[in-house]
């Protein structure tokens, strides 16, 4: 009675790592083509003389980079070992950091184009 438990167990094991490996392997897809959807729209914004070109590459870097976060932190729930979260805790940190960073620039972008329109209805 047990063995066929601890099978049924495992094979929920199974299942859920599968689940859990196909979800990360779509937030890290979905993150890459958000970035290159974001930067086609930037080139093509770029020749068309676009001011917001910065502000709408920032913005769509940003999103990717929030996909990337995401499946790397699925991927937590199948580390075997300390090097392997060691390694995935860095990962996760440093694209925290350059979210932040690039949060920081998209807010920067906003007020400077605040002040461009004051600038011209004065």
């Amino acid at each position: 009675m047990t063995a066929g438990i601890m099978d049924i167990l495992g094979a929920v094991g199974e299942i859920e790592v599968i689940i859990i490996r196909v979800a990360i392997i779509l937030c890290d897809m979905i993150g890459v083509l958000v970035l290159m959807v974001t930067v086609g729209k930037s080139i093509w914004n770029y020749f068309h003389r676009d001011r917001h070109v910065k502000l709408m590459l920032a913005q769509g870097i940003a999103l990717a980079l929030e996909f990337k976060l995401a499946g790397e932190v699925l991927r937590t729930v199948t580390v075997r070992d300390w090097n392997e979260l060691v390694i995935l805790g860095t990962i996760i940190a440093l694209r925290g950091a350059i979210t932040l960073l690039i949060h920081w620039e998209i807010k920067a972008e906003k007020a400077e184009q605040k002040k461009e329109q004051k600038k011209g209805l004065e």
